[in-house]
């Protein structure tokens, strides 16, 4: 892994949904290169080990318990933030959720708001909030962890297909409108990561051989293989880069 301490060191940094998998990789990756990286969970029983570890490594790790798709924990995440550092270089919009592996004309209302609050809402507001200090200080980078089933409806993920493919729009709307304050916003679209969020499609021959059939490289990938796509996407490394989707899925939508 290359060395972004030159480009990171220093910089607030928020990565939600990072008690695990792809989140946890990430605000490990940031705390790493010197960054001070404020990470998010649902339960304080799951977020405060991750903190602890990161924090002896020598980062500057601030734990927050919040529920992505909830306005009060993210009002509260914001206070916080605006407390501890007086707001963000960096935002990296990870949480998600699927509870629900079905049709999308057999999902639930309850499932489909559900999906949608986690996956749209909750980034769109987090980046609402701190956008005026992010133009005020006339930077910021914004990156949205999407997926590939975004791009390509994705069988018995009908509604979590929809979110995503929502998430990229805004990415895209989101950097032609914030363009102008110094403000990018990118995005990255994983095909099958091997995590406990995928763990039902690796339980399923049927979902699992859906993803990986077309994959040239034949096989899934592993969380830190998106971490330097991130790091990169959040650097002034991509200065001239705003609006784009990163696809990382083995190949799978050449």
């Amino acid at each position: 892994m290359a060395d972004w301490t030159r480009d990171l060191a220093g910089k607030r940094t928020l990565v939600t949904g990072a008690t695990r998998g792809i989140g946890e990789a990430i605000a490990e990756a940031f705390s790493r290169f010197g960054a001070k990286v404020a990470i998010t969970g649902r339960k304080p029983e799951s977020l405060d080990p991750v903190a602890a570890r990161l924090s002896g490594e020598g980062g500057e790790i601030l734990p927050i318990a919040c529920h992505n798709g909830r306005a009060e924990d993210r009002e509260a995440l914001f206070q916080k933030i605006q407390s501890e550092w007086g707001g963000l270089d960096v935002i990296v919009n990870n949480a998600a959720t699927n509870p629900i592996m079905a049709p999308l004309a057999e999902t639930s209302l309850e499932a489909w708001e559900k999906i949608q609050n986690t996956n749209v809402t909750g980034p769109l507001n987090l980046i609402q909030k701190f956008v005026p200090g992010m133009a005020e200080q006339g930077s910021g980078s914004i990156v949205n962890i999407a997926s590939v089933a975004g791009l390509e409806p994705a069988p018995g993920l009908g509604a979590y297909s929809v979110s995503k493919a929502a998430l990229l729009m805004l990415t895209k709307v989101l950097a032609r409108e914030l363009g102008g304050k110094g403000i990018r916003c990118n995005a990255i679209a994983p095909g099958l990561i091997e995590t406990k969020f995928s763990e039902a499609l690796f339980q399923s021959k049927f979902h699992y051989d859906h993803f990986i059939q077309n994959v040239p490289l034949g096989r899934h990938g592993q969380p830190e293989e998106l971490v330097e796509a991130v790091c990169y996407l959040a650097s002034e490394t991509s200065s001239y880069m705003t609006g784009q989707v990163l696809v990382i899925d083995g190949g799978s939508r050449v």
